[in-house]
Order: C-alpha cells, then sequence, then structure tokens
C-alpha cells in the first residue's frame, strides 16, 4: 500500500515532510475562519486515509501535522499572544478585537484570527493566538522556545492551580473525545475526582508548571517579549489592554476604544454573546456546551482563587505546597491568592 511509504515509524522533521503540504485556497476577505476550516478538513482526510496506523503513531502524525501548520503561521504573524489552555485568551481576544472594530468599523460578529482582520486593513497586524501546544512535535524543541526567538510575543499566564480546575471543566464538558485522545486527557466518560485531575501528571499541575518554567527560563532569549497576567486583567482590564495594544502596535491608544472593548468584554456581556452566538463564524469556540449549564459555558466564573472552592482543607493544602515548591517565583503566584469576585474570560 503506498501510503504505507510515506508514514515512518517515528515522527521526524525529515520523514514527515513527505507527507502532502497542507495549501489553503484563497480565502474571502477577512474570512481566516473558512481558511482555518480547509486546513481542518485536510488534515482530517490525511488522518482518515491513516486509518491503519495503530492510535500511538495516529496520535504522533496528527500532532506533528497541527505542528506544521501552527510553524507556518507563527512564521507568518507579526504577533504571537501565547497562553497555557484556560488562562483568559478568550477575553483577551475578544478586548482586542473589539478595540480593533471600535477604530476601524469592523463588524461585531467577525472575531480577531490570525489575518482576517489585517486583510481588512493593513495597518491591523497578523496577530497568530496559540496555546504552543504542537509547534515542538514538528520542530523538536522540547526544552526551547526558539521559533519564538525572533518574534514579538505576549505571553498571557494565570495561576496554575485555577487553570487546572478550569481545565478539569473543560476537559468534562466542552472537550471533544478525539482532543482528548490527542492531548493525553483521561478516557472521555472517565470519572475523575477533581483533586486527582489537579494532581495528574499530563494534564495538571504538573505539566501546567513545566509549561510556564519552560515560558520563563526562555524569556530572555526572545528579542521582544510581554509576560501580562491574568490576575492583573482581572484587577484593571484597562491598563492591562493599553499595555498589550501599545506592545502590539507601536503607538499611543485610543482611550475610548479601551474602554468600549473594556465593558464590552465583561463577564455578563461575554455570556450574552455566548447565548446568541454573535461569534458564530468562530464555530464552537464561543458556543456554551449546554445552554442553562454554567459549567459548560466558554466563559465560566473566570474567579481568581476559585480552586478553593473544589478542595477540602487537606487538598488544598497539598495543592498550595506543590505550586509553591515547583513553580517559578518570576510570575509572583508565591502565595496563595485571595478569593476575588467574577471577572471575565476563563
Amino acid at each position: 500500500m503506498r501510503l504505507k511509504s510515506i508514514v515512518p515509524k517515528r515522527v521526524s522533521a525529515e520523514s514527515c515532510d513527505k507527507l502532502p503540504p497542507l495549501r489553503s485556497p484563497p480565502v474571502p476577505k477577512g474570512d481566516s475562519n473558512m481558511d482555518s476550516i480547509f486546513k481542518k478538513a485536510t488534515r482530517e482526510v490525511v488522518m482518515a486515509l491513516l486509518f491503519w496506523l495503530p492510535d500511538v503513531r495516529r496520535v504522533r502524525v496528527e500532532r506533528w501535522l497541527r505542528g506544521r501548520e501552527e510553524t507556518r503561521r507563527l512564521s507568518r504573524a507579526d504577533v504571537a499572544v501565547v497562553s497555557f489552555g484556560k488562562s483568559g485568551r478568550t477575553w483577551l481576544r475578544v478586548m482586542i478585537s473589539r478595540y480593533y472594530q471600535l477604530i476601524y468599523s469592523i463588524p461585531e460578529g467577525v472575531l480577531l484570527g490570525f489575518e482576517n482582520y489585517h486583510r481588512r486593513n493593513p495597518e491591523i497586524p497578523k496577530i497568530f493566538f496559540t496555546h504552543d501546544n504542537y509547534i515542538k512535535d514538528y520542530t523538536d524543541e522540547f526544552d526551547s522556545k526558539a521559533s519564538f526567538y525572533g518574534k514579538k510575543v505576549v505571553l498571557l499566564v494565570r495561576n496554575p492551580k485555577d487553570i487546572a480546575v478550569s481545565q478539569y471543566f473543560q476537559w468534562q464538558h466542552r472537550m471533544r473525545p478525539a482532543k482528548k485522545k490527542l492531548n493525553n486527557y483521561p478516557p472521555h466518560g472517565a470519572d475523575v475526582p477533581a483533586y486527582d485531575f489537579v494532581m495528574d501528571e499530563n494534564v495538571g499541575l504538573p505539566g501546567i508548571i513545566d509549561y510556564l518554567n519552560l515560558w520563563e527560563r526562555e524569556s530572555e532569549r526572545i528579542q521582544n517579549l510581554l509576560i501580562i497576567r491574568y490576575e492583573d486583567m482581572r484587577k484593571d482590564p484597562g491598563a492591562v489592554l493599553t499595555q498589550v495594544m501599545e506592545f502590539i502596535n507601536d503607538t499611543r491608544v485610543k482611550d475610548d476604544a479601551v474602554a468600549g472593548a473594556v465593558e464590552y468584554s465583561s463577564v455578563e456581556n461575554m455570556r450574552k454573546l455566548e447565548e446568541k452566538s454573535v461569534f458564530w463564524l468562530a464555530g464552537n469556540r464561543m458556543k456554551p456546551g449546554k445552554k442553562g449549564d454554567p459549567n459548560t459555558y466558554k466563559v465560566r466564573r473566570a474567579k481568581v482563587g476559585g480552586y478553593k472552592d473544589y478542595f477540602d482543607e487537606k487538598e488544598t493544602a497539598q495543592i498550595d505546597e506543590y505550586v509553591a515548591k515547583e513553580l517559578s517565583a518570576a510570575f509572583g503566584y508565591d502565595a496563595p491568592p485571595a478569593s476575588g469576585p467574577t471577572a471575565a474570560g476563563e
């Protein structure tokens, strides 16, 4: 069978480059979602043709294909916005989108997606949002961030304790079974207590902390890096958005657009937008898993220090101790955070 000749026993950059290139057709102005849909469909066709491979090798190939897509997109981007999943990226994306919408009269329902805004107006940079999950599978950069060294990067971080709990609800209520297998989450439908999930070596605190610590170690090698924290966005979203937009655009912000973006992106309005599927062009990213069930919403609780609501005192103490011991102090999460009221965009 000819397909077998292009799939190696080990997935490497040299061997997987023999796979067919994922080229996109011309995309209508402002519509990056069609580009993403095409790439996804192409990847799924390739994977369907490799049905005969063992699951482990299929996962390796798919991660490599996703990594190739992301690496190529990163190379074309003017700015990369990087975060671990459930760190507030959607909230930040909506604020940035609204800022540009107000300045350049872009329709409300069009969410910023890489170069769709740039196609509408070349003054808007190409912004690549990534969880930096697959690039290493293509580049073999498991211990560095070399692909980002020469890029302008916004790194959004959040207390890993809150990330882990939010990931737990994402896994329970929103994550597709195939995505669980691809990223080594517990199997679909498994009964996993919250504490066991949060302390799991692959999907819990150990993996989240390894991710953050690697970025911290590599930070000095990245030529143009801005680190922002979810908790600071919670306290003063206008100040953080101003910092981000001035970093991205290399120019002073328009204060009225910042204020409008912050107001638009409040947790109450974000939930209304999600219920009404305002950003339907973004696919399932901004749709509730089940209307009426707050745990299935993209914008869930968004609470600083909310992880403590799900564990008893002993479990909370063990979580706090682990993070204090393992996480780099550079991020400022040494002490357990005080619980705060809700804010937008988990």
